[in-house]
């Protein structure tokens, strides 16, 4: 096996199996994930299914992979993060065969909830199988590979998915994706070594990851029918009592197990809690977007695209935050964190409070300024609040703040693309019961979502205020974070001194 690396000066350098595997497992995984909402639109006509049902394929997934994200890297640590990280890649097959072979929008759906489950854990342990297998500057520079293949995954997937589409339909995307995991299984097994975490308590806070879902899925409910319900209806106040009591009872399990899924003295962290927040505002808005951009770019009434045109009018957002969020770095060591991610935000807030004013009219070229302003804006917010949420606590919570942080990615992401696809239907329902045209419909409900998509993002600027950080010249591991922080929080830090072959690296979530 070469699972255990090389030994540098540098330090462990993981093997190629190893890294291999990790690097194309996370790019096949996001590439999956972005991809998704380009199929919408296909799947509803080939299944028959109305959108409003497929809009839970992108909503579940992300609510089932906030629950597990943290739990799967628990497990990998107690039952061997291998033995997990396979697991997760056999489940993400599975999942991948069942929507491909599906018949009804339902078993889609039920199909990408799997395969929040199957994703989070192969990004969690896949990661951790590349930390523990290397140390010091190698290891940063793996991270830094690891995040290029997460951000690189996630910027590629409408394009592929697209591609994709026009040339095998939309099923090809999810055999294409299982044949590149089956790969991944051999590979794993002949080159990465076992690992476990012995000085870990043997428990899993399982009770947590439930309560988890019992507070995200029932407000997800009330904030996507609440407009239908009636926002003091008794289905949608019923759903908002059960998630405030999840959240007691998510309080009370926490406090007395003995490995929480999240440590609730780190929510004592002001810095912690806000770049926290501006995480999932600005993973919220872009997983939005993606959504919203999807369905009015590909609907007849909207501006009428193919799939792949569609993938294709969505690539330059996806690439300049990938490319903005690294070249970020020096500017946050030269004019402090707070004016950079200020800025961000109030790019961010701008590009959606433009994109308010849509008409019918509008083509394409249209909405290149303001999305553009969008995606600068994204990079410049996440890339030093990822960094601010790992360097603003302790050597030995950098794992628990990085899973903090993760968490609220899939969660900004649940939330949003919930409620932004509820507000553009229910809009443009009743503006085409008025009598409104379909375009003039389609163009009033893609306005009001990007509105309610104004409004969480001018919520970052204000969190803004709380990143009072300067951080110290960037080095390789400033890189390597910016790198993966469009798609994932990395609990690294740049070695000072660079620690020895064989220390423990923290342990990533």
């Amino acid at each position: 096996m070469t699972g255990s690396g090389s030994l540098t000066e540098a330090g462990v350098r993981p093997g190629r199996g190893v890294l291999t595997a990790a690097c194309v497992s996370t790019f096949v995984v996001n590439a999956n994930t972005s991809a998704v909402s380009i199929l919408l639109p296909s799947i509803a006509t080939d299944l028959g299914a109305p959108l409003g049902l497929l809009q839970w394929a992108v909503t579940g997934y992300l609510l089932v992979g906030a629950a597990v994200i943290v739990t799967s890297g628990a497990l990998g640590d107690v039952l061997g993060r291998r033995r997990v990280f396979l697991a997760g890649l056999w489940v993400f097959i599975a999942s991948c065969v069942l929507i491909a072979l599906a018949g009804s929008g339902w078993m889609v759906v039920l199909g990408r909830v799997v395969q929040g489950a199957a994703g989070a854990t192969i990004l969690a342990c896949g990661l951790s199988l590349l930390s523990v297998a290397s140390s010091g500057a190698g290891q940063m520079r793996a991270v830094a590979l690891w995040g290029a293949a997460a951000a690189a995954g996630a910027a590629a997937g409408p394009l592929v998915g697209g591609v994709l589409d026009e040339a095998t339909g939309w099923q090809g995307l999810f055999w294409i994706d299982a044949a590149i995991a089956l790969a991944c299984i051999p590979l794993t097994l002949r080159t990465v070594l076992e690992s476990s975490d012995a000085a870990r308590p043997r428990t899993i806070d399982l009770a947590g990851t439930a309560l988890i879902a019992c507070i995200l899925v029932p407000f997800v409910f009330a904030m996507t029918e609440g407009a239908s319900w009636g926002w003091v209806s008794v289905p949608t106040l019923a759903c908002l009592v059960v998630s405030v009591l999840a959240v007691v009872g998510f309080v009370v399990v926490e406090r007395r197990v003995a490995a929480p899924l999240v440590d609730l003295r780190l929510l004592r962290n002001a810095l912690l809690v806000g770049s926290t927040l501006a995480i999932l505002i600005g993973a919220g808005a872009i997983a939005a977007l993606g959504l919203l951009l999807s369905l009015y770019f590909q609907d007849p009434a909207g501006l009428g695209m193919s799939s792949f045109a569609a993938g294709l009018a969505t690539l330059p957002v996806a690439a300049v935050v990938v490319l903005v969020a690294p070249a970020i770095t020096p500017l946050a060591h030269r004019f402090g964190t707070r004016p950079v991610i200020m800025a961000g935000f109030v790019l961010l807030t701008a590009g959606f409070a433009t994109l308010v004013a849509v008409r019918p009219s509008w083509g394409y070229g249209a909405f290149v300024l303001p999305l553009l302003a969008i995606a600068v804006g994204l990079g410049l917010s996440n890339g030093p609040a990822s960094s601010i949420s790992t360097a603003c606590v302790s050597p030995e919570q950098v794992g628990a703040a990085s899973g903090i942080s993760n968490m609220a990615r899939y969660v900004g992401g649940a939330v949003m693309t919930a409620v932004a696809a509820g507000i553009y239907a229910n809009v443009t329902a009743a503006r085409a019961t008025t009598g409104a045209g379909p375009d003039a419909a389609l163009s009033a409900g893609f306005a009001a979502a990007s509105l309610a998509l104004t409004l969480f993002s001018a919520a970052g600027i204000l969190l803004a205020l709380l990143a009072a950080r300067r951080p110290g010249r960037p080095g390789v591991a400033d890189y390597a974070a910016a790198a993966a922080s469009t798609a994932h929080t990395v609990p690294v830090r740049d070695p000072e001194p660079a620690p020895g072959a064989g220390d423990p690296a923290p342990e990533p979530r």
